[in-house]
């Protein structure tokens, strides 16, 4: 009984949960109130958080090492990698990447420095290139080509060029004009009178020069006759009246395209030579009007050297020297005039009969004469006074016979030779339209360039040769004979180097079997698509 009463003590009854009453017509308004604030709180929030994540990712983006890169670095990332490619579109496109880009490449005038003026390039173009490149120096190229059809017009544009270019003139670096004829040149560089104390590379070629009768000179000198930095001038048909002021103390000079009486004489030219002591490259290519009688002398009657100067012009930097049609006479007096001992390239094309040229090579190489490079085009000459050169020239590694008649097998056989060996350092052979070689004495060639483990007969002739009483008896006879062979001089065991590349384009007399030897044992090998001994076609 006390059980039942202490239970009955302790239970509690539970009352179930009222429901809320539901809201009267009053109340209404306030609960929309109360949802709208609730909405403009949840958009406020909405904004600040997209704000935060817009914050957040700035500074994430900030943290990348390409945004910590100074100002000044980047500007010269600019100048290393897109203004030395020469790229017109790569600066555009580097100022949409972002403000900070295009600023800073707004900011830096030797990005601007180089200007165009042509039928592709506006001058409104050159006009934002020169306000933005503010002070620095200036490379300027007028091109308008060979548009001769538009003469007018282009006239027109090369006169409001150079009057958008002539106040920018003292601080040009370089200055390269490209016209059609003779008096439109003449007209844009009557506007060049003032100083360029900055120029050093001065290039002017004039397209149709033949078709000018007119004699056409500049009035005062180009540039004020002020150019104290210039050190490089390249000139094609332009008429100045051999002004020294202009071609004196140079390091390259190059003269092309004079016709109709235009061409320097020798004289001029020993004179211009005796003023540029630091010359490094000389070139003259396209000359006429410089022929005298004996340059289509024969080849039976020897031609006899031109006097020897009173002093020659010592040219020590001088190391490449081309005369491309440009007259066997002017080319003889030229090369009679200067010394050049470290000349390393010589291109001689088109002047017939250069012997006295190649006799003159050959005394220069008594002394000293590194040549490197030498080519040959459509010239005459004597095979035995060629040889005699090649054997004194020890650093040629490149010989170029382009449409030689007179190269014959004679000169492959003394390269062939290891008594001693003659031109050690060749590896590249261009014989393109060389008809008169043999082919035995090209593969013989070829075979003596090939290392000892290939050849080894034409290194060590002995070790071939067989024995007068066969097979050795024992190895004291084979020691003994092998201390009787003679012993080898020391210049013959020293290998040439191998052959690395050979032209025989046009070589007719090569068959398809021929170039597919070669192949084998050259690495480069060029020749043209013919038909072999069966008439198949023969791949290049």
């Amino acid at each position: 009984m006390g059980y039942s009463t202490a239970s009955a003590s302790t239970t509690t009854t539970t009352k179930p949960p009222t429901r809320p009453e539901p809201p009267s017509f009053a109340s209404i308004p306030d609960l929309r109130d109360a949802i709208s604030s609730l909405d403009s709180k949840m958009a406020s929030l909405m904004r600040e958080r997209h704000a935060l994540e817009s914050s957040l990712e700035r500074a994430v983006r900030l943290q990348a090492p390409i945004h910590r890169i100074p100002s000044e670095v980047l500007s010269q990332i600019y100048l290393d990698g897109v203004y030395a490619d020469d790229n017109p579109v790569m600066i555009p496109t580097l100022m949409l990447v972002c403000r900070h880009w295009s600023e800073v490449a707004l900011e830096t005038p030797a990005l601007w420095s180089k200007i165009s003026v042509g039928p592709h390039d506006s001058l409104e173009k050159a006009r934002r290139k020169l306000e933005r490149s503010k002070a620095c120096p200036l490379d300027i190229t007028v091109n308008f080509g060979t548009r001769t059809e538009y003469a007018a017009n282009v006239t027109e544009q090369l006169i409001h060029a150079m009057d958008l270019i002539r106040p920018a003139l003292w601080r040009t670096r370089s200055f390269s004009l490209s016209v059609p004829n003779r008096p439109q040149a003449h007209a844009a560089l009557a506007r060049c009178q003032e100083d360029a104390p900055l120029l050093e590379t001065l290039c002017i070629r004039i397209y149709r020069s033949m078709q000018d009768d007119k004699y056409y000179r500049t009035s005062r000198p180009l540039f004020n006759g002020h150019t104290p930095r210039l050190r490089s001038c390249s000139l094609t048909s332009f008429n100045f009246d051999w002004d020294e002021k202009l071609v004196s103390h140079l390091s390259v000079l190059k003269l092309e395209g004079y016709f109709n009486g235009f061409a320097p004489s020798a004289p001029t030219l020993v004179r211009i030579l005796r003023l540029c002591p630091d010359l490094e490259e000389f070139s003259l290519r396209n000359l006429s009007d410089v022929e005298s009688s004996d340059a289509c002398v024969p080849m039976e009657e020897p031609i006899p050297p031109p006097p020897p100067p009173a002093s020659k012009i010592l040219l020590p930097k001088l190391k490449k020297i081309t005369f491309y049609y440009a007259g066997i006479a002017l080319a003889r007096q030229v090369m009679g005039h200067i010394t050049c001992p470290n000349l390393e390239y010589l291109e001689l094309s088109y002047l017939q009969n250069i012997t006295p040229i190649l006799q003159m090579l050959h005394d220069q190489a008594l002394t000293r004469l590194p040549l490197r490079a030498l080519r040959i085009e459509s010239c005459l000459f004597s095979e035995m006074l060629f040889v005699q050169l090649l054997r004194r020239l020890n650093s040629l590694s490149t010989l170029d016979l382009v449409d030689i008649e007179d190269a014959s097998s004679g000169f492959l056989k003394s390269l062939s030779s290891s008594q001693p060996w003659v031109c050690p350092k060749l590896d590249t052979l261009v014989l393109d339209g060389c008809t008169s070689i043999e082919w035995d004495a090209l593969r013989t060639f070829v075979e003596t360039r090939l290392p000892a483990n290939s050849y080894p007969r034409y290194h060590d002739p002995a070790s071939f040769r067989p024995s007068p009483f066969g097979a050795y008896s024992s190895a004291s006879a084979q020691a003994n004979i092998v201390r009787a062979r003679p012993t080898q001089n020391h210049s013959q065991a020293i290998a040439p180097t191998r052959l690395r590349s050979i032209d025989v384009t046009r070589c007719h007399q090569m068959s398809k079997e021929m170039v597919q030897w070669l192949k084998m044992y050259v690495a480069e090998v060029k020749c043209e698509p013919a038909k072999g001994l069966w008439g198949e076609n023969m791949p290049s």
